[in-house]
């Protein structure tokens, strides 16, 4: 049985199903008679909030077949301290298969183990797998092949998506570039683990010279939110604006996986000369994420 839990347990191979299988199934939106979901039953548990994580995976279950159903940690019995190894192996019984997005990469794990069917990682505390795939996807529909590129992150460097972004470099062989104040970089344990080419650096303006993309998050993350003020603060000056991106190559894309803060991690201007691209990236969300469902079934 396949599952989507962490890039860390991708292998290469497997990442390069998904990615070739998204640009299938990009093109064939509308057209295709493949509906490997049709009977079946898919449960979105999220206990964070969610705009295109949600609406990609419930429209994309449908389009392969499936019926899908939302159920927040808060009405369910979780929210009331049910273990999550109960409430899979009861949902284990009843669907097949579930996307989760929740706080700890150990509750996806957990429900993996006890309940028998697909489960697919949609954001932890951890990891942010579906993003990263779709991000490399995005690229590589623009500007060809990722091995050999610069990647460079900016901003919170510690948190899912850039954690993801390290695991994937040293797969895909490509340099990623984090740049991030010390506090809020990732720790050295974790880059060794991954292996790669990954660089940290608190110089902004080293980090993307010369880069193929440039990359930034929120710099306060869901359930980060008391450290709103702290954030915003030591964060300053870690802006993609268009200084920034003078300094990357002159065809260097911007991207972002929103939901954006203008003014805070990229400028209005910057953003909207760039939004082509960012939507382009929000809009493969689904498509990937398809991918994504259509191998976990395979």
């Amino acid at each position: 049985m396949k599952h989507l839990l962490s890039l860390e347990k991708l292998s290469r191979a497997e990442m390069d199903i998904i990615l070739q299988n998204a640009a299938v199934v990009k093109k064939q939106r509308g057209d295709s008679q493949h509906k490997p979901l049709a009977g079946q039953s898919w449960a979105l548990l999220f206990s964070k909030s969610s705009t295109r994580t949600r609406v990609s995976f419930e429209v994309g279950i449908r389009e392969l077949g499936g019926s899908v159903m939302f159920l927040s940690a808060n009405e369910i019995q979780l929210g009331r301290g049910e273990p999550i190894k109960d409430t899979a192996r009861v949902l284990g019984r009843m669907i097949k298969g579930a996307v989760i997005r929740t706080f700890a990469q150990r509750d996806v794990e957990e429900f993996a183990e006890y309940s028998g069917i697909p489960t697919i990682n949609a954001l932890t505390d951890d990891e942010h797998p579906c993003q990263i795939l779709t991000d490399i996807f995005t690229y590589q529909e623009k500007r060809g092949p990722i091995q050999g590129k610069v990647v460079t992150f900016i901003g919170d460097a510690a948190c899912n998506v850039p954690i993801s972004w390290i695991f994937a470099a040293a797969k895909l062989g490509f340099e990623l570039r984090l740049a991030a104040p010390k506090a809020y970089q990732p720790p050295g344990e974790l880059l060794a683990r991954a292996g790669g080419k990954v660089t940290t650096t608190d110089d902004i303006k080293s980090a993307v010279a010369g880069a193929d993309l440039l990359y930034t998050d929120v710099w306060v993350s869901m359930g980060k939110e008391a450290e709103s003020a702290e954030r915003v603060k030591v964060l300053q000056g870690y802006q993609i604006n268009e200084a920034i991106v003078q300094r990357a190559k002159p065809n260097a894309l911007v991207m972002h996986c929103l939901p954006a803060y203008r003014g805070k991690e990229i400028d209005e201007a910057t953003f909207e000369a760039h939004a082509q691209t960012i939507f382009d990236q929000a809009e493969n969300r689904l498509h990937v994420q398809k991918a994504i469902l259509n191998w976990v079934v395979s």
